[in-house]
């Protein structure tokens, strides 16, 4: 995703510190994109680690953006860190013909990895009285369009904020 930073020259930057937050879960989204451009990010949902990226050219605030939902996760640096920010990150989507195809092919990235690692596990527990049926529900879900974000709220009856 490196390449992506030779669209992102023009746009402003901001430097972050270790444990500095640059988006905070359930905040509603400015409109704007985050591109790394170097350092370590940590991706919290509540207060478990779901990623530390450290790979220049990584989105965040993506998700948000493209549903116009608050921010899933928390993303705070780990080191000094640099991103640059697309403050109208629709705009710098529609009229970045490599941001946009880079963002699409993440998005599908996450939506393989989700669906093959449910598949797996409907696999390995077919058959059996684990709980885990509604694996079924979550691959139907996944396979399915929706038309808005609302449609697909994320949560379970456990916990709806995740």
């Amino acid at each position: 995703m490196a390449h992506v930073l030779d669209l992102c020259r023009s746009l402003d930057e901001r430097r972050l510190q270790p444990n500095e937050t640059l988006l905070v879960e359930g905040e509603p989204s400015p409109g704007a994109l985050y591109i790394l451009a170097e350092g370590s990010l940590q991706v919290l949902k509540g207060d478990v680690e779901i990623a530390v990226v450290s790979e220049p050219g990584a989105f965040f605030g993506e998700m948000s953006l493209l549903l116009d939902v608050p921010f899933s996760a928390t993303v705070r640096a780990l080191e000094p860190s640099r991103c640059f920010v697309a403050t109208d990150g629709q705009g710098f989507l529609e009229n970045t013909a490599g941001a946009n195809l880079a963002v699409a092919r993440l998005l599908a990235r996450r939506l393989h990895m989700a669906s093959s690692y449910l598949a797996d596990l409907k696999r390995q527990y077919e058959g059996s009285d684990t709980g885990l049926a509604v694996v079924d529900e979550v691959l139907e879900a996944l396979t399915h369009h929706h038309e808005s974000a609302a449609d697909c709220e994320p949560g379970s009856d456990r916990d709806p904020n995740y």
